[in-house]
């Protein structure tokens, strides 16, 4: 009469519960009678229920009664300490928005901060903007179901870093730009410029609802949180310290949240460790054992995570944000000089490598402890949920509140980036470009509307996915949005290392690196990795040829291309 209960990724069974057993006459000679646990039977889902279809409770001995039952999951409990932590935190980021509002008197100071963020600071916002709540939860439950292989591509930032400090930087900060979608009209066009802008846009918008939803299930099946509330929680206060305080309320809550997530992450790989009986040799002889550890596959297989297309993802995923996504862009603008700015951007790459070895190192540690302690896990949950499962379960009261405060925030991070940086979109490339003559009152008072539409639409569409539950349809959306950012990484790189790029060109390439891509995406099998290198191919290679078939003529290229190299401050 026992219910086992087997979990895939551990290999390891555990005893769930019993069956109901009412022992009454002999089954043979009344069959009504009683309640026998049933045998070589098999189990299926019916109607959210586990049914176990067979009334045979001995060999050739049968009733007409079939059982079924309800997988009960652990209750989970948060408790009022955790929830006073959660509150002063998220009441300290609040804080934050009021005093740095007293400092916001232009689109300058609310979008650049009045250039006067350390270089530190922005370095580890702009790790922090990479660094979403979902890509907290989801690299460590990556490793815990799998093994490291992507471990190299997290440390692509480190190969592209020199490149971005050399060849972009230089041009974002002597044109003295607010948002890199500017250059794109010195180079080529205003067509060219607005096509950018409206590509981030779009894409901002149609991932602002997913940054929020995804967090709060998680957060909300294993605190015992209303989704909703979650949701609305991150979504209202998140848009309240952005509106007050713009860039840099979202850059100095960005470092709480990074300094939060580090060291809740240190404590609980120190506690999974202390909790496996034999320590750190314990955690690698399994890992190892179970082939938990593995860095590469050696194969020219396209469509998986080989070693070649982990490496080329590496660097192109990379390239794309920190070369044309306005809000990574944005961070390079808010400091003194262009020193501090290249100063940030190696802060920001050199912050990766600790960080991936902390966020893999999380995730093969959680299969060493819960394959010790089967019993402690909840084998029908999410794989997705592990991390929070075990901040909520196993660490101390008051460190799982703040570390599950920081997911929060991470998750808050993720949609104030967006807010500030689509809003200096429509008020520099959209509103600014095409009415100039407006007072900076005007362009701040804007501002501060468009982030407060921003925020409400994204809370909004965040809760539109918990309630009518088309997530999978969103995701598929985003995913086909999210082509464009190879495209607008080709566009940038076209204008900056070639002479020859010209406007015509540049919608040439454009458009044959977005046919491309949609071919790619659904005419073949080739892994997601390498969307953003044909994307980016493709725009620069057909944008090239088609330069020279359709020239721009005479054109000042002056200060505009790679050629010639001179030093701006």
């Amino acid at each position: 009469d026992s219910v086992l209960a087997y979990h895939a990724i551990t290999d390891t069974w555990i005893e769930a519960g019993t069956l109901p057993k009412e022992l009454g006459p002999d089954p043979a000679s009344d069959p009504a009678a009683g309640t026998w646990p049933p045998v070589t039977t098999t189990t299926t889902w019916w109607r959210d229920r586990l049914v176990v279809p067979s009334g045979e409770i001995r060999p050739g001995v049968r009733t007409a009664r079939v059982l079924a039952g309800t997988p009960i999951t652990p209750e989970p409990s948060f408790g009022a300490i955790n929830y006073a932590v959660l509150l002063v935190y998220l009441a300290s980021l609040v804080a934050m928005g009021f005093y740095f509002s007293k400092r916001e008197k232009s689109t300058q100071d609310f979008f650049l901060g009045g250039k006067r963020v350390p270089w530190w600071a922005a370095g580890i916002s702009i790790f922090g903007t990479q660094l979403s709540a979902i890509t907290f939860l989801a690299l460590p439950a990556k490793t815990y179901a799998t093994d490291w292989l992507y471990f190299i591509q997290n440390l692509g930032i480190l190969a592209i870093a020199p490149i971005v400090v050399w060849a972009y930087l230089p041009f974002f900060r002597r044109l003295d730009v607010t948002t890199a979608y500017e250059y794109l009209e010195m180079r080529f066009s205003l067509a060219v410029r607005l096509f950018g802008a409206f590509s981030f846009i779009v894409f901002q918008l149609a991932r602002m609802g997913i940054v929020l939803l995804l967090p709060a299930l998680a957060l909300a099946a294993v605190t015992g949180m209303d989704v909703r509330l979650c949701i609305v929680a991150m979504g209202a206060l998140c848009t309240l310290y952005t509106v007050l305080g713009g860039i840099e309320a979202v850059i100095w809550t960005d470092v709480i949240q990074v300094v939060v997530l580090f060291g809740g992450a240190i404590i609980a790989v120190v506690v999974a460790i202390g909790g496996v009986d034999g320590g750190l040799g314990s955690v690698f002889a399994v890992a190892t054992e179970n082939d938990k550890l593995a860095l590469a596959h050696f194969s020219w297989d396209w469509t998986g995570p080989a070693l070649c297309v982990i490496l080329l993802g590496a660097l192109f995923n990379n390239l794309v944000p920190y070369t044309s996504d306005q809000a990574v862009v944005q961070r390079y603008l808010t400091t003194r000089d262009q020193k501090r700015a290249a100063s940030a951007i190696w802060a920001g790459a050199w912050l990766s490598l600790p960080a991936s070895i902390l966020f893999f190192g999380v995730g093969t540690v959680l299969f060493a402890f819960y394959r010790q302690y089967p019993e402690r896990l909840d084998a029908l949950a999410p794989t997705d949920q592990i991390f929070a499962w075990f901040i909520v379960n196993e660490l101390p009261v008051g460190i799982s509140g703040l570390l599950i405060a920081g997911v929060f925030a991470a998750a808050m991070s993720s949609l104030d980036s967006s807010m500030n940086s689509i809003a200096a979109v429509v008020t520099n490339d959209l509103h600014r470009r095409f009415h100039p003559d407006h007072d900076e009152r005007h362009y701040l008072r804007l501002a501060r509307w468009t982030t407060l539409v921003l925020g409400v639409a994204g809370t909004g569409a965040a809760l539109m996915m918990s309630y009518f539950g088309f997530q999978s349809l969103w995701d598929q959306f985003l995913g086909y949005i999210g082509l464009l950012g190879g495209t607008m990484a080709g566009l940038f790189a076209l204008g900056i290392f070639s002479r020859s790029a010209s406007t015509v060109g540049a919608g040439v390439g454009a458009a044959a690196a977005i046919a491309a891509l949609v071919y790619v995406k659904t005419q073949t099998h080739l892994s997601v990795l390498l969307y953003a290198a044909v994307g980016m191919g493709v725009c620069f290679v057909v944008g090239y040829f088609a330069s020279l078939l359709w020239p721009d003529g005479r054109k000042d290229l002056r200060g505009l291309t790679l050629r010639p190299v001179r030093r701006y401050q």
